[in-house]
């Protein structure tokens, strides 16, 4: 009968690993990985929240596929929360964690990951229910969008858990990792084929669906009514996520590709040597997504440099009585003027909201 370990601290499994964790977190590399991931982590927090409250505020958006794009951007500042809690228990302190901190930790970074992927498939799912009626929306009801977007977190929980609940190696020392020194190489190859195996679907999914709708396009543009802009529109839809979808791929493909080898037990691999920087790649995918919504939907971009604008609008109107004397804001036309700037730019801001 084999031995379990769970009682042992992290040093116990990163000494067995040959994973010196102290060195490769010390010095100027140290220095530049959390500055970077810092500033990162920061953005991700202020540009996603913008995204999900532009969705809210804007009724241009109260449709299944922006509620769709407000929760990827929910699992981009979950990502950005999985990233914090790993720089405050990374480099030296990894050695002193507990096993459970540590598969918190990681746990974290999973759930992300599933999260933005099935969050991504469920997309898929919706634009393929719009597209083949030649509709810019699908009809799924908020009740059905909110149950999908329900299950997206349950399966995203539930994955992250997976080696919590028994499938690692803490009972089998010799299955260890090198990355992830309590983690089953077994589950090392089925977590990344697994992914992997869903990018290669996703980009086949998402390639038909948009050939679909260009010839669709093309052949309907010149005996439809209607303006130019609508019919562009699922089009541009489509651009918008298969932009998202060549990020994600983009920045998750190297360090899927890193765990695959370390699983192999691929010593010569050197996986050891690229693993931050591939996990900053990652990182880099959920500061990219709310570029991309900005960047490639018009109504999106403007909502959000309103949804700025009123609000330094407002703290300057919360400063202005302050800075300006008594004797200038008692005379009867300026202070009748100064109201009424004040409840105009009040008035756009509201309108912008809506």
């Amino acid at each position: 009968m084999n031995e379990c370990y769970y009682d042992k601290r992290m040093d116990f499994f990163y000494n067995r690993s040959n994973t010196d964790t102290a060195d490769e977190w010390t010095g100027t590399k140290l220095v530049i990985v959390l500055c970077v991931g810092t500033f990162f982590c920061l953005f991700i927090f202020f540009s996603n929240s913008l995204v999900i409250a532009a969705v809210i505020k804007n009724r241009k958006f109260h449709f299944p596929f922006y509620y769709l794009l407000a929760n990827l951007a929910a699992a981009d500042f979950f990502a950005g929360i999985a990233y914090v809690f790993l720089m405050f228990n990374t480099g030296p302190v990894s050695k002193t964690l507990t096993v459970n901190r540590w598969f918190l930790r990681q746990g974290l970074l999973d759930t992300s990951l599933t999260a933005s992927l099935t969050n991504l498939l469920v997309i898929a799912v919706e634009r393929h229910m719009s597209i083949m009626r030649m509709r810019i929306h699908s009809n799924l009801t908020k009740k059905r969008v909110t149950l999908l977007i329900l299950s997206i977190w349950a399966i995203a929980i539930f994955m992250g858990a997976v080696p919590t609940l028994g499938w690692n190696c803490l009972c089998d020392i010799s299955a260890c990792s090198s990355l992830a020194p309590i983690y089953s190489r077994s589950y090392l190859i089925f977590w990344t084929v697994s992914n992997l195996v869903a990018f290669f679907i996703m980009v086949v999914v998402y390639l038909r669906i948009y050939m679909y709708v260009k010839r669709k396009t093309n052949v309907l543009s010149p005996h439809t009514s209607g303006s130019i802009s609508r019919r562009k529109t699922p089009m541009k839809l489509m651009k918008t996520v298969m932009t998202v979808l060549g990020a994600f791929v983009v920045c998750w493909t190297p360090g899927l590709v890193v765990l695959l080898l370390d699983g192999l037990n691929c010593t010569q691999c050197g996986v050891q040597h690229v693993k931050r920087w591939f996990l900053l790649l990652a990182l880099l995918n959920s500061v990219m997504n709310p570029i991309i919504y900005s960047y490639k939907d018009e109504d999106m971009y403007s909502t959000m440099k309103k949804m700025i604008c009123c609000f330094s609008q407002e703290r300057n109107l919360d400063r202005r009585p302050s800075r300006l004397p008594s004797t200038i804001l008692s005379r009867s036309d300026t202070g009748s003027q100064y109201k009424e700037d004040s409840s105009s730019q009040g008035t756009v801001c509201n309108k912008n909201s809506s």
